[in-house]
């Protein structure tokens, strides 16, 4: 060890880090799997690819109360199964809201004001 200019040695360890390159393409998040892929996200989705919650969503301008089996599926946690169905299912949850709003203004103003000639 070589004494530092107040003469206190550094016992610091020091770490050595290697990168094995190979055809120049490395991956600093796990080990390289050398084309065999073995995760869940590998699996396409259902519905043509999209998701269900995705599929639901888009279906839901036709018939608005696929949105609400959406909502029903987010929160009973359908997407713990596969996580990328998360976004979708949420996405059915927050139209069904937003719908059901419009609803209920549409259903006040039409209550509130058919009384009134």
């Amino acid at each position: 060890m070589v004494p530092n200019s107040g003469g206190v040695h550094d016992d610091r360890k020091q770490m050595v880090v290697q990168l094995h390159v190979e055809e120049g393409d490395f991956s600093l998040l796990g080990p390289r799997t050398s084309g065999c892929s073995s995760g869940f996200s590998d699996k396409p989705l259902s519905c043509f690819g999209c998701g269900i919650g995705w599929s639901l969503f888009v279906m839901g301008f036709a018939f608005p109360p696929l949105w609400y089996y959406g909502t029903v599926l987010y929160f009973r946690k359908y997407y713990i199964k596969d996580p990328r169905e998360r976004s979708g299912l949420a996405a059915s949850a927050i139209v069904a809201l937003i719908c059901s709003v419009a609803i209920l203004i549409s259903l006040i103003t039409v209550f509130a004001f058919s009384g009134q000639k």
